[in-house]
Protein backbone atom coordinates (compact mmCIF):
# COMPACT_ATOMS: atom_id res chain seq x y z
CA UNK A 1 0.00 0.00 0.00
CA UNK A 2 2.85 2.28 0.31
CA UNK A 3 3.93 2.04 -2.56
CA UNK A 4 0.31 3.03 -4.08
CA UNK A 5 0.56 6.17 -1.95
CA UNK A 6 3.95 7.03 -3.40
CA UNK A 7 2.20 6.59 -7.14
CA UNK A 8 -0.47 7.96 -6.26
CA UNK A 9 0.19 11.03 -6.12
CA UNK A 10 -3.10 12.98 -6.86
CA UNK A 11 -5.62 10.33 -4.75
CA UNK A 12 -7.37 8.84 -7.59
CA UNK A 13 -8.19 5.59 -5.83
CA UNK A 14 -10.30 8.02 -3.60
CA UNK A 15 -12.20 9.82 -6.84
CA UNK A 16 -12.91 6.17 -8.21
CA UNK A 17 -14.06 5.02 -4.49
CA UNK A 18 -16.34 8.25 -4.23
CA UNK A 19 -17.54 8.56 -8.53
CA UNK A 20 -21.15 6.62 -7.44
CA UNK A 21 -21.96 10.17 -5.32
CA UNK A 22 -21.29 11.96 -8.92
CA UNK A 23 -24.87 11.14 -9.56
CA UNK A 24 -26.76 12.57 -6.98
CA UNK A 25 -24.77 16.46 -7.54
CA UNK A 26 -25.18 15.91 -11.05
CA UNK A 27 -29.16 15.64 -10.68
CA UNK A 28 -29.01 18.75 -8.24
CA UNK A 29 -26.43 20.87 -10.65
CA UNK A 30 -29.19 20.53 -13.27
CA UNK A 31 -32.40 21.37 -11.16
CA UNK A 32 -32.75 24.92 -12.20
CA UNK A 33 -32.38 24.11 -15.81
CA UNK A 34 -35.30 24.41 -18.16
CA UNK A 35 -34.86 24.69 -22.13
CA UNK A 36 -38.22 25.26 -23.52
CA UNK A 37 -38.50 23.78 -27.52
CA UNK A 38 -39.55 21.24 -29.51
CA UNK A 39 -36.42 19.49 -30.43
CA UNK A 40 -35.52 16.30 -32.53
CA UNK A 41 -31.72 16.21 -31.30
CA UNK A 42 -29.56 16.99 -28.89
CA UNK A 43 -25.66 17.72 -30.20
CA UNK A 44 -22.83 16.99 -27.07
CA UNK A 45 -19.95 19.23 -28.10
CA UNK A 46 -16.64 17.76 -26.25
CA UNK A 47 -13.78 16.50 -26.53
CA UNK A 48 -11.39 14.04 -24.59
CA UNK A 49 -13.15 12.60 -21.05
CA UNK A 50 -15.61 15.40 -21.47
CA UNK A 51 -17.01 14.25 -24.62
CA UNK A 52 -17.46 10.55 -22.78
CA UNK A 53 -20.62 11.14 -20.86
CA UNK A 54 -22.40 11.67 -24.52
CA UNK A 55 -21.22 7.86 -25.38
CA UNK A 56 -22.88 7.00 -21.96
CA UNK A 57 -26.34 8.81 -22.30
CA UNK A 58 -26.93 7.64 -25.76
CA UNK A 59 -27.06 3.99 -24.15
CA UNK A 60 -28.91 5.14 -21.32
CA UNK A 61 -31.20 6.73 -23.48
CA UNK A 62 -32.11 4.50 -26.24
CA UNK A 63 -32.56 1.74 -23.34
CA UNK A 64 -34.97 3.72 -21.27
CA UNK A 65 -36.87 4.47 -24.53
CA UNK A 66 -37.02 1.12 -25.97
CA UNK A 67 -38.49 0.24 -22.15
CA UNK A 68 -40.92 2.90 -21.89
CA UNK A 69 -41.81 4.72 -25.98
CA UNK A 70 -44.84 6.21 -24.42
CA UNK A 71 -43.09 8.01 -21.85
CA UNK A 72 -40.14 9.11 -23.20
CA UNK A 73 -39.42 11.42 -26.68
CA UNK A 74 -37.63 9.72 -29.89
CA UNK A 75 -34.69 11.99 -30.90
CA UNK A 76 -31.09 11.60 -31.99
CA UNK A 77 -28.06 12.18 -29.50
CA UNK A 78 -24.90 13.60 -32.10
CA UNK A 79 -20.90 13.94 -30.77
CA UNK A 80 -18.83 16.76 -32.04
CA UNK A 81 -15.42 16.72 -31.64
CA UNK A 82 -14.84 19.22 -33.84
CA UNK A 83 -14.17 23.09 -33.99
CA UNK A 84 -17.13 24.00 -35.68
CA UNK A 85 -20.73 22.45 -35.50
CA UNK A 86 -22.53 20.04 -37.80
CA UNK A 87 -25.17 20.41 -39.46
CA UNK A 88 -27.62 18.92 -37.37
CA UNK A 89 -26.81 21.31 -34.62
CA UNK A 90 -28.86 23.79 -36.61
CA UNK A 91 -32.12 21.44 -37.17
CA UNK A 92 -34.14 22.03 -33.59
CA UNK A 93 -31.15 20.72 -31.61
CA UNK A 94 -30.64 21.43 -28.43
CA UNK A 95 -27.03 21.89 -28.23
CA UNK A 96 -24.95 20.98 -25.20
CA UNK A 97 -21.27 22.24 -24.82
CA UNK A 98 -19.10 20.40 -22.49
CA UNK A 99 -15.56 21.12 -21.27
CA UNK A 100 -14.59 20.00 -17.72
CA UNK A 101 -11.91 22.86 -17.66
CA UNK A 102 -14.15 25.69 -19.89
CA UNK A 103 -11.10 26.11 -21.61
CA UNK A 104 -11.12 23.45 -24.33
CA UNK A 105 -10.65 25.13 -27.95
CA UNK A 106 -12.50 22.96 -29.87
CA UNK A 107 -15.76 23.41 -27.25
CA UNK A 108 -15.19 26.87 -27.21
CA UNK A 109 -14.86 27.35 -31.07
CA UNK A 110 -18.11 25.26 -31.69
CA UNK A 111 -19.74 27.08 -28.82
CA UNK A 112 -18.99 30.91 -30.59
CA UNK A 113 -20.63 29.60 -33.82
CA UNK A 114 -23.66 28.30 -31.63
CA UNK A 115 -23.69 32.00 -30.02
CA UNK A 116 -23.74 33.38 -33.31
CA UNK A 117 -26.46 31.77 -34.84
CA UNK A 118 -28.77 32.18 -31.44
CA UNK A 119 -28.95 28.09 -31.02
CA UNK A 120 -30.89 26.98 -27.90
CA UNK A 121 -27.81 25.38 -26.04
CA UNK A 122 -26.47 25.23 -22.07
CA UNK A 123 -22.63 24.70 -20.72
CA UNK A 124 -21.25 22.25 -19.03
CA UNK A 125 -18.32 23.57 -17.34
CA UNK A 126 -16.26 23.41 -13.81
CA UNK A 127 -14.83 26.84 -14.80
CA UNK A 128 -13.07 28.78 -17.23
CA UNK A 129 -13.61 30.67 -20.65
CA UNK A 130 -16.91 28.37 -21.69
CA UNK A 131 -18.36 29.25 -17.82
CA UNK A 132 -17.63 33.24 -18.41
CA UNK A 133 -19.01 32.94 -21.78
CA UNK A 134 -22.32 31.34 -20.75
CA UNK A 135 -22.90 33.93 -17.20
CA UNK A 136 -21.50 36.52 -20.17
CA UNK A 137 -24.77 35.73 -22.63
CA UNK A 138 -26.97 34.29 -20.33
CA UNK A 139 -26.78 30.77 -21.38
CA UNK A 140 -27.82 28.40 -18.70
CA UNK A 141 -24.82 26.43 -17.08
CA UNK A 142 -24.35 23.70 -15.02
CA UNK A 143 -21.11 24.02 -12.71
CA UNK A 144 -19.49 20.98 -12.07
CA UNK A 145 -17.61 20.50 -8.95
CA UNK A 146 -13.67 21.40 -9.86
CA UNK A 147 -10.62 19.50 -8.95
CA UNK A 148 -10.36 15.90 -11.11
CA UNK A 149 -9.45 14.83 -14.13
CA UNK A 150 -12.34 15.38 -16.98
CA UNK A 151 -12.32 11.43 -17.47
CA UNK A 152 -13.36 10.61 -13.97
CA UNK A 153 -16.16 13.55 -14.12
CA UNK A 154 -18.75 11.17 -16.52
CA UNK A 155 -21.09 10.88 -13.93
CA UNK A 156 -21.31 14.43 -13.14
CA UNK A 157 -21.85 15.53 -17.22
CA UNK A 158 -24.23 12.35 -17.37
CA UNK A 159 -26.53 13.16 -14.91
CA UNK A 160 -26.68 16.58 -15.25
CA UNK A 161 -27.33 16.20 -18.41
CA UNK A 162 -30.47 13.62 -17.95
CA UNK A 163 -31.75 16.36 -15.48
CA UNK A 164 -31.56 18.97 -18.00
CA UNK A 165 -33.27 16.48 -20.67
CA UNK A 166 -35.56 15.56 -17.83
CA UNK A 167 -36.84 19.22 -17.06
CA UNK A 168 -37.17 20.03 -21.01
CA UNK A 169 -39.57 16.97 -20.70
CA UNK A 170 -37.47 14.84 -23.42
CA UNK A 171 -37.37 12.04 -21.01
CA UNK A 172 -39.38 10.40 -17.98
CA UNK A 173 -38.27 11.53 -14.79
CA UNK A 174 -35.97 9.05 -13.87
CA UNK A 175 -33.84 10.80 -11.02
CA UNK A 176 -35.05 8.61 -8.64
CA UNK A 177 -34.11 5.29 -10.09
CA UNK A 178 -30.85 6.61 -10.70
CA UNK A 179 -30.14 7.89 -6.99
CA UNK A 180 -31.14 4.69 -5.97
CA UNK A 181 -28.93 2.83 -8.51
CA UNK A 182 -25.87 4.76 -7.89
CA UNK A 183 -26.45 3.50 -4.01
CA UNK A 184 -26.41 0.77 -4.87
CA UNK A 185 -23.31 1.11 -6.84
CA UNK A 186 -21.39 2.93 -4.19
CA UNK A 187 -21.78 -0.55 -1.88
CA UNK A 188 -20.03 -2.76 -5.18
CA UNK A 189 -17.30 -0.10 -5.94
CA UNK A 190 -14.53 -2.01 -3.68
CA UNK A 191 -15.16 -5.90 -4.51
CA UNK A 192 -14.55 -4.35 -7.83
CA UNK A 193 -11.12 -2.87 -7.45
CA UNK A 194 -10.59 -6.54 -6.17
CA UNK A 195 -11.16 -7.61 -9.39
CA UNK A 196 -10.25 -5.09 -11.54
CA UNK A 197 -6.71 -5.68 -9.58
CA UNK A 198 -6.15 -9.00 -10.55
CA UNK A 199 -7.17 -8.33 -14.34
CA UNK A 200 -4.53 -5.75 -14.22
CA UNK A 201 -1.79 -8.45 -13.55
CA UNK A 202 -3.09 -10.33 -16.45
CA UNK A 203 -2.37 -7.25 -18.88
CA UNK A 204 0.56 -6.65 -17.98
CA UNK A 205 3.93 -6.59 -19.89
CA UNK A 206 0.52 -7.00 -22.79
CA UNK A 207 -1.11 -4.49 -25.30
CA UNK A 208 -5.13 -4.97 -23.92
CA UNK A 209 -7.87 -5.32 -26.60
CA UNK A 210 -10.83 -4.81 -25.23
CA UNK A 211 -13.87 -6.01 -27.16
CA UNK A 212 -18.00 -6.02 -26.65
CA UNK A 213 -21.07 -6.14 -28.14
CA UNK A 214 -22.04 -3.12 -30.99
CA UNK A 215 -24.42 -1.55 -28.40
CA UNK A 216 -22.03 -1.47 -25.63
CA UNK A 217 -18.45 -0.68 -28.36
CA UNK A 218 -18.52 3.01 -26.16
CA UNK A 219 -17.56 0.99 -22.81
CA UNK A 220 -15.00 -0.54 -24.61
CA UNK A 221 -13.98 2.37 -26.34
CA UNK A 222 -13.86 4.30 -22.80
CA UNK A 223 -11.41 1.31 -20.62
CA UNK A 224 -9.57 1.66 -23.95
CA UNK A 225 -8.99 5.66 -23.34
CA UNK A 226 -8.90 4.88 -19.28
CA UNK A 227 -5.88 2.24 -19.71
CA UNK A 228 -4.45 4.88 -22.21
CA UNK A 229 -4.32 7.66 -19.93
CA UNK A 230 -3.59 6.39 -16.25
CA UNK A 231 -1.51 3.02 -17.57
CA UNK A 232 0.32 5.20 -19.93
CA UNK A 233 0.38 2.19 -22.63
CA UNK A 234 -1.41 1.54 -26.16
CA UNK A 235 -4.48 -0.08 -26.15
CA UNK A 236 -6.85 -0.80 -28.98
CA UNK A 237 -10.80 -1.84 -28.91
CA UNK A 238 -13.55 -3.33 -31.17
CA UNK A 239 -16.96 -4.39 -31.51
CA UNK A 240 -18.84 -8.04 -32.30
CA UNK A 241 -19.92 -9.12 -35.10
CA UNK A 242 -18.12 -6.95 -36.88
CA UNK A 243 -14.34 -8.16 -35.61
CA UNK A 244 -15.17 -11.68 -37.08
CA UNK A 245 -14.72 -10.12 -40.34
CA UNK A 246 -11.25 -8.54 -40.47
CA UNK A 247 -9.91 -7.44 -37.04
CA UNK A 248 -9.68 -11.49 -35.82
CA UNK A 249 -7.98 -11.96 -38.49
CA UNK A 250 -5.12 -9.94 -37.88
CA UNK A 251 -3.94 -12.34 -35.18
CA UNK A 252 -2.64 -14.80 -37.27
CA UNK A 253 0.57 -13.08 -37.56
CA UNK A 254 1.17 -10.72 -34.08
CA UNK A 255 3.81 -8.49 -33.65
CA UNK A 256 3.81 -8.31 -30.21
CA UNK A 257 1.72 -9.62 -27.38
CA UNK A 258 -1.63 -8.90 -26.57
CA UNK A 259 -4.48 -9.35 -23.70
CA UNK A 260 -8.11 -9.42 -25.06
CA UNK A 261 -10.51 -8.30 -22.83
CA UNK A 262 -14.21 -8.98 -23.59
CA UNK A 263 -17.03 -7.67 -22.05
CA UNK A 264 -20.12 -10.10 -22.41
CA UNK A 265 -23.91 -8.60 -22.19
CA UNK A 266 -25.82 -11.64 -20.87
CA UNK A 267 -28.99 -10.59 -22.78
CA UNK A 268 -26.96 -10.46 -25.96
CA UNK A 269 -27.93 -12.09 -29.27
CA UNK A 270 -27.44 -15.83 -29.02
CA UNK A 271 -25.43 -15.81 -32.04
CA UNK A 272 -23.18 -12.75 -30.84
CA UNK A 273 -22.56 -14.45 -28.08
CA UNK A 274 -21.73 -17.69 -29.51
CA UNK A 275 -19.06 -15.13 -31.55
CA UNK A 276 -17.50 -14.21 -28.53
CA UNK A 277 -17.47 -17.76 -26.51
CA UNK A 278 -15.84 -18.77 -29.95
CA UNK A 279 -13.32 -16.26 -31.06
CA UNK A 280 -11.96 -16.59 -27.37
CA UNK A 281 -10.89 -20.31 -28.60
CA UNK A 282 -9.50 -19.24 -31.49
CA UNK A 283 -7.62 -16.81 -29.79
CA UNK A 284 -6.27 -18.88 -27.61
CA UNK A 285 -4.84 -21.19 -30.15
CA UNK A 286 -2.43 -18.06 -31.44
CA UNK A 287 -1.37 -17.76 -28.04
CA UNK A 288 -3.31 -14.76 -26.99
CA UNK A 289 -4.79 -14.70 -23.80
CA UNK A 290 -8.52 -13.57 -23.42
CA UNK A 291 -10.55 -12.70 -20.08
CA UNK A 292 -14.57 -12.72 -20.32
CA UNK A 293 -16.51 -10.27 -18.28
CA UNK A 294 -20.09 -11.09 -17.96
CA UNK A 295 -21.34 -7.36 -17.65
CA UNK A 296 -24.43 -6.97 -14.89
CA UNK A 297 -27.61 -7.21 -16.42
CA UNK A 298 -30.42 -6.07 -13.39
CA UNK A 299 -30.75 -2.42 -14.44
CA UNK A 300 -28.68 -0.55 -17.40
CA UNK A 301 -27.55 1.96 -15.35
CA UNK A 302 -25.86 -0.25 -13.51
CA UNK A 303 -24.47 -2.26 -16.82
CA UNK A 304 -22.89 1.24 -17.44
CA UNK A 305 -21.26 2.52 -15.06
CA UNK A 306 -20.46 -1.09 -12.72
CA UNK A 307 -18.49 -1.80 -16.34
CA UNK A 308 -16.83 1.71 -16.56
CA UNK A 309 -15.78 1.41 -12.79
CA UNK A 310 -14.31 -2.08 -13.08
CA UNK A 311 -12.18 -0.35 -15.82
CA UNK A 312 -11.23 2.24 -13.43
CA UNK A 313 -9.74 0.01 -11.91
CA UNK A 314 -7.85 -2.40 -14.19
CA UNK A 315 -6.48 0.76 -15.85
CA UNK A 316 -5.47 2.01 -12.23
CA UNK A 317 -3.74 -0.71 -10.77
CA UNK A 318 -2.27 -1.67 -14.56
CA UNK A 319 -0.75 2.13 -14.00
CA UNK A 320 1.19 1.04 -10.60
CA UNK A 321 2.19 -1.80 -11.89
CA UNK A 322 4.26 0.09 -14.62
CA UNK A 323 5.19 2.26 -11.78
CA UNK A 324 2.84 5.31 -13.40
CA UNK A 325 1.58 7.59 -11.69
CA UNK A 326 -2.34 7.26 -13.06
CA UNK A 327 -3.97 10.70 -12.87
CA UNK A 328 -1.14 13.10 -14.99
CA UNK A 329 -1.60 13.09 -19.00
CA UNK A 330 1.93 14.78 -19.50
CA UNK A 331 1.71 14.25 -23.32
CA UNK A 332 -1.46 16.14 -23.69
CA UNK A 333 -0.15 19.26 -21.35
CA UNK A 334 2.83 19.45 -23.82
CA UNK A 335 0.87 19.05 -26.76
CA UNK A 336 -1.57 22.16 -25.60
CA UNK A 337 1.89 23.94 -24.99
CA UNK A 338 2.93 23.26 -28.18
CA UNK A 339 -0.56 24.46 -30.01
CA UNK A 340 -0.36 27.75 -28.14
Amino acid sequence: MKKTKELDRGNLRQVILDSPKQIKTGLELAKDIVVKGNFKSVEVSGMGGSSLPANVLRIYLNSIYMKNPKKNKSFGIYQNRFYSLPHEAYDECLNFFASYSGNTEETLSSFREGLKHKLPAVGFAAGGKLAEACKKNKIPCAMLPDGIQPRYATGYFFSAMVGVLINAGMIEDVSEELLKMSKKLEKSVVALEKEGRAIAKKLKGKTPVIYSSAKFKSLAMIWKIKINENAKTPAFYNFFPELNHNEMVGFTNPQGKFHVITLMDKKDHPQNIKRMEITGKLLKKKGIGNTLIEMPDDNIFNTIFSTLILGDWVSYYLALEYGQDPTPVVMVEELKKMLA
